[in-house]
């Protein structure tokens, strides 16, 4: 356990659940309907995104005047998903978010997804009662790579943001960590970090579990 830091910070799609992979399958399916391929940088620039950053990449990678209309086809298609489904937990969740707990952490959620959908995955999959506190991507005035959400959620955790680990996937999720601070802790999802967002990074893991055996043990 690192002493000084005392406060644990979770993006929440493509790190406690398999919810990236869902975005990235509609995504594609409103770009096949399209007649466009999507590139792999595509993954990089939209995930961890929203608001009007999300608006400019599907402007760019659908060669559109707007992306809101795209944007709202997808939500609509995952939120329909997810009203008979659930993404499955990654593997390492409960056992990261006990030993955080166990370690004496005060632990929080800061997602772009609305509140309502993470209170949903975090009750269905029995972890709800190891965060302190959840943060929304609506309750900040910018969304990532902005530091807002993060500098939000650790002072809801009476912490400062450096003694704040940050567990995210997506690039601009390791923007958003870097520039409030904090100790960003990359769990591999969709993207593998190039060199420039490694440097970012307190830490690369390729899970839950390994962040958690390297970090805590």
């Amino acid at each position: 356990m690192k002493k000084e830091i005392k406060g644990a910070i979770f993006d929440m799609d493509g790190v406690l659940f398999d919810s990236e992979a869902l975005w990235q399958r509609f995504w594609k399916e409103a770009a096949e309907k399209r007649g466009i391929t999507l590139p792999e940088q595509f993954k990089k620039d939209i995930c961890g995104s929203g608001g009007d950053l999300m608006n400019a990449v599907v402007k760019k990678y659908y060669q559109v005047e707007d992306g809101w209309p795209i944007m709202m086809e997808v939500f609509d298609h995952l939120q329909n998903y997810l009203k008979d489904h659930y993404p499955e937990e990654k593997p390492g969740l409960h056992e990261i978010l006990k030993d955080l707990k166990d370690s004496g952490f005060r632990i929080a959620v800061a997602s772009s997804s609305t509140h309502e959908m993470i209170e949903r995955n975090l009750t269905h999959y029995h972890v709800r009662d190891y965060f302190d506190n959840i943060t929304s991507g609506s309750e900040v005035k910018q969304g990532k790579p902005a530091p807002d959400i993060f500098l939000l959620a650790a002072e809801r955790l009476g912490l400062p943001p450096e003694e704040c680990y940050v567990f995210e996937d997506a690039y601009n999720g390791i923007r958003a960590a870097s520039a409030a601070g904090a100790n960003p802790v990359m769990v591999v999802d969709q993207v593998e970090p190039d060199e420039t967002i490694r440097a970012l990074c307190f830490y690369v893991a390729h899970s839950l579990t390994e962040a958690d055996q390297l970090l805590l043990k």
